[in-house]
Order: C-alpha cells, then structure tokens, then sequence
C-alpha cells in the first residue's frame, strides 16, 4: 500500500511556524478497512514511501495502524519512486516475488509508474480532494488529471477514496 494519507502542501517542519507535515496528515482509509485487508493478506501488507522512517513510523503509531503493516521502504531505502526499487524492496522483505498478483496502490502516477517497471498491478485511487471536486462537477471519481495521469500510466483501475474498493481485489479465504 503506499498512499495511505494526503498531506498539506506545506511541508514547513518548523515547529514555531507551523505544525509540521506529519501532524497535518490525514488517514485516507478507516482502521476496519485496513484490519481487513491485513487478515485477507496474511497479514503481508508494505508501506512504499518517499517520506523519512521516522515520519512513517511517527504516522502509523499515532494513528493506531503500526500493527497491520510488517515493512516499511522509507525515502532512506533507495531510489524513489518511479524507480521500481522501493516496490522491489518491499516485495523482499515480504518474502514474495513481484507479479500481477501484487497489487501497489498509490495515488500519483510514479506510483503507478514504479509497481509496472516491478511487475506488479499498479492500482490508483483517486484522493478525497479531486474525488469531490470530480463529483461536485458531475463527473466519476476518476476523471480528474491526476487520475487519468494513472490511467495512461497503467493503472488497471482507479479506486474511489478509502480503499474500501481494496476488499473487492482481496477477497475473503473460504473459512
């Protein structure tokens, strides 16, 4: 998984000035969602992002969500996005090998860009802000820039904001 927040366009880390950009980020998905996707994953769920380890780490433990995630590829790691390295490195550390059955989602086009240049299905999901605009002026939730920008990069599909679209690709084990 990669994008799990939107984040202020400010990234002002000084304290007396502003809040800085890891206090002023917001969880795209619900808890439940997530937990869900961890036991229909076998618990085998990586963060791939260009942030620091320590803002990662930071984020997941404030918002409760450290435990569904068993690798974290931080800004620290190696190459950025669109390289495939952090997608590659992640899959690593799960133990997996990169295939179609490996789903990154992400919502920028180096998103998308790196899980194809890995061999894995690059997904999108559009964010919460061009979401609403989209629907405010009568369109999908997919037919802003940045979503066709996915599109046109591979993206097989463009998920509505929350990941809740995620359950649909991971279904439940037969109990």
């Amino acid at each position: 998984i990669s994008q799990l927040v939107r984040t202020n366009d400010n990234d002002d880390d000084d304290v007396d000035a502003t809040k800085g950009l890891c206090t002023l980020e917001t969880l795209i998905p619900s808890k439940e969602t997530m937990r869900e996707l961890h036991d229909r994953c076998n618990s085998r769920i990586a963060i791939v992002t260009g942030r620091p380890r320590k803002d990662c780490d930071k984020f997941l433990k404030q918002h409760g969500l450290d435990k569904f995630f068993d690798v974290c590829v931080c800004m620290e790691d190696g190459p950025p996005k669109p390289d495939p390295f952090p997608v590659k490195r992640a899959c690593e550390l799960l133990g997996i090998q990169p295939s179609k059955s490996v789903v990154m989602v992400g919502d920028t086009p180096d998103d998308i860009r790196a899980a194809i240049a890995c061999g894995c299905r690059g997904v999108g999901v559009a964010t919460p802000e061009n979401a609403m605009k989209s629907k405010s002026d009568g369109n999908s939730h997919d037919s802003d820039k940045l979503c066709l920008a996915m599109k046109n990069c591979g993206a097989d599909i463009i998920l509505k904001p929350g990941l809740q679209g995620l359950l649909d690709i991971f279904i439940s084990p037969p109990m």
